[in-house]
């Protein structure tokens, strides 16, 4: 195969205004034919939702910049004309569940498409990012791609250049690499039940990712840890400088518009803004994360 025939797919990321997913700000994608760049599409979006500063602080992006930009249901003709059809890439699931959460808030139907996570490309990829470091950021600087990391549309450009490194590496087109996705990432070994362990599922999306729960949640902590467990997150109890995500109760993001934190959401805000690299995100969200990431 000549690398480029078939690799036919659009790269996509968003970027929210505040922990609920459904709350986009911004939205850029990028188009391939055969390999080659034939279309890029950025906008800013009103979330219709509060901006939480410490998002602000990430991504740059607040009131002023959103005032007079169109509400989603405003975009969701183009986007769909993009998407429909289409095989989608995104660094993980958090792309894909922001979209799906948006289409459910305003009551709009499900785009049809075939998702392709560019983590999990990575991972069978490259041994170095096959158990842990497979973040964009960081497959990003290892493969030598610079970008203006936290602008969707820069990060879409960076998940379509793992995707068409991976090809290259790996001789696969978008068709193999779909199916190499839904592969162990050592092909040699079988993957069964036995494989979870009390630090996380080895062949989980999320192994080598460090979760702690905070807030009033709708399922109880063992529930919630299980299914973590099974994602392939080490699950822990207090925020530290190894933790990588942190989970939300949905009506601890509602409070006040954001402005009652726990002393676990505050200390993790104030880790991130130190360097560490942690995503914060609501139960429900989690949950959908979850559901997508079984599929």
């Amino acid at each position: 195969m000549i690398i480029g025939q078939a690799m036919n797919f659009i790269a996509i990321d968003v970027e929210t205004a505040n922990a609920d997913m459904a709350s986009i700000c911004q939205i850029g994608l990028v188009k391939y034919e055969n390999g080659t760049l034939s279309d890029a599409w950025k906008t800013y979006v009103d979330p219709e939702d509060y901006f939480d500063s410490f998002n602000v602080s990430i991504h740059g992006i607040d009131e002023s910049v959103v005032e007079g930009a169109p509400k989603f249901p405003e975009l969701a003709d183009t986007l769909r004309s993009y998407l429909e059809g289409a095989v989608v890439v995104c660094h993980t699931h958090f792309d894909r569940v922001a979209i799906n959460q948006i289409c459910q808030r305003y009551g709009i139907s499900a785009i049809n498409c075939i998702w392709l996570d560019s983590a999990r490309v990575a991972r069978r990829t490259w041994d170095e990012f096959a158990w842990k470091g497979y973040g964009l950021y960081n497959v990003c600087q290892i493969l030598g791609y610079d970008f203006k990391h936290h602008d969707a549309l820069e990060d879409a450009k960076e998940a379509a250049h793992i995707l068409l490194s991976a090809s290259s590496k790996s001789g696969l087109d978008i068709d193999g690499l779909l199916k190499r996705v839904r592969q162990p990432i050592d092909p040699t070994t079988i993957c069964s039940g036995s494989a979870i362990k009390r630090d996380g599922n080895p062949e989980g999306a999320f192994y080598g990712e460090v979760l702690v729960f905070t807030g009033a949640l709708e399922v109880t902590r063992r529930e919630a840890s299980e299914i973590a467990d099974s994602l392939g997150f080490k699950v822990t109890s207090g925020v530290t400088k190894e933790t990588t995500f942190l989970v939300v109760g949905d009506q601890d993001i509602k409070k006040l518009a954001g402005h009652e934190k726990s002393s676990k959401h505050r200390k993790a805000e104030n880790l991130i803004k130190s360097g560490i690299p942690i995503r914060i995100i609501k139960e429900s969200d989690f949950k959908e994360l979850a559901r997508l990431s079984s599929e």
